[in-house]
């Protein structure tokens, strides 16, 4: 019996929507991953980017359990000396939210040079409205 390794021409692509209202950041972004590196497909091979397309709405009504909301820190570097930026997770929800999750998500694919592409396909939109309903992107429930 011959071992399948799908070729990347082979690879067929679909689209899923996620509500991120109410699920907890970090299971719900390594969730994410799993479709983003196609793990999901019975045709994974780990050398492809088999993965499909995710959209995840209402990504600013994630939830953070215990005291994360004040004392997870994200840090931002601008190149100058003394110039180490940092904010809480409180203020990215505010300022940026679409961020929080991208951030969560990379933070989960692994480190090598398909990780650009797979991020690639991840959208992520503050509210419920995202411009995607023309690829009729199925609802995914964790």
């Amino acid at each position: 019996m011959k071992t399948f390794m799908q070729k990347k021409e082979e690879v067929k692509r679909d689209w899923y929507v996620v509500d991120a209202t109410g699920k907890t950041l970090g299971r719900l972004a390594s969730e994410i991953a799993k479709i983003l590196i196609g793990k999901h497909k019975p045709t994974y091979t780990p050398h492809v980017d088999g993965g499909d397309f995710v959209v995840v709405v209402n990504a600013e009504k994630i939830y953070a359990s215990g005291k994360k909301l004040n004392q997870k820190i994200y840090y931002k570097h601008t190149g100058y000396f003394g110039h180490l930026k940092e904010k809480t997770l409180k203020d990215m929800l505010k300022e940026k939210p679409e961020e929080v999750i991208k951030i969560a998500v990379r933070g989960m694919l692994p480190k090598n040079k398909l990780r650009d592409k797979r991020m690639k396909r991840l959208k992520v939109y503050a509210g419920p409205n995202h411009p995607h309903a023309a690829q009729n992107p199925k609802p995914l429930e964790f």
